[in-house]
C-alpha cells in the first residue's frame, strides 16, 4: 500500500508540475482570436487598414506588440495599452560583496509592467496604432534593505500572461484584445 501512495504521490507532484509549466506564456506571436475585434465598441466603419495587429513574446520574456493602422475611425481617439504580468524569484546581494552566487536574502515577487498611450487619429479617419513593450527588466524590484541590489534569478522569470487592447474614447470597453495567460 505504502509504495502506491508513492507512486500517487509522485504522479500528483509531476502533474503539479506539469501545470505549472503549461500556466505560463512561452515566446511566440500571439495574434488577434476571432473574439479579439468587438465591433460594438469601435466607431461605425473601424477597420485594419493596414499591418496586423499581433503581439510577439520574445525569448527573454519580453513583449512586443506590433505597429498597424486602423481606418475609418473618424476623428475618435483610442487608448492602447499592454500589461503583462510576471512571477520570479529576486535575489538581494550585498553590493560589496564578491560572491553574487550567495545572495543575503530571496523572495518570490509577482510584479506587472504596463505600457500605454493615448492615439490620435489623423487626416482621412485613421489611426495609426504605434508599437507598445513591455519587460520584465524595465520593474523595479526591492529588497528588504535598501542597501541590497535586487537581481532577478536567472531561470526564475515566468511571465504569467499579458494583455493589450485599444479602447476608443468614448467607449467602456476594448474594440481590439489579445491575450495571453492570466493578467
Amino acid at each position: 500500500m505504502r509504495g502506491v501512495r508513492l507512486i500517487v504521490l509522485t504522479a500528483l507532484l509531476f502533474g503539479a508540475i506539469s501545470y505549472t509549466a503549461a500556466a505560463a506564456v512561452a515566446p511566440d506571436t500571439y495574434t488577434p482570436t476571432a473574439d479579439s475585434f468587438d465591433s460594438a465598441n469601435a466607431p461605425g466603419s473601424s477597420h485594419v487598414a493596414s499591418g496586423t495587429p499581433s503581439c510577439t513574446v520574445n525569448s527573454d520574456l519580453s513583449i512586443t506588440c506590433s505597429a498597424y493602422v486602423l481606418g475609418g475611425v473618424g476623428h475618435t481617439n483610442a487608448d492602447v495599452s499592454l500589461v503583462a504580468s510576471y512571477s520570479a524569484i529576486i535575489d538581494c546581494n550585498n553590493p560589496s560583496a564578491k560572491n553574487r552566487n550567495n545572495p543575503i536574502e530571496s523572495h518570490t515577487a509577482d510584479f506587472t509592467v504596463s505600457n500605454t498611450a493615448t492615439v490620435t487619429s489623423s487626416k482621412n479617419g485613421q489611426l495609426r496604432v504605434p508599437t507598445r513593450s513591455a519587460s520584465p527588466f524595465s520593474a523595479p524590484q526591492v529588497c528588504p534593505n535598501d542597501s541590497w541590489v535586487p537581481e532577478i534569478r536567472d531561470g526564475s522569470l515566468m511571465l504569467n500572461g499579458f494583455l493589450y487592447t485599444v479602447t476608443f474614447d468614448g467607449f467602456d470597453n476594448p474594440y481590439i484584445t489579445i491575450q495571453a495567460g492570466t493578467v
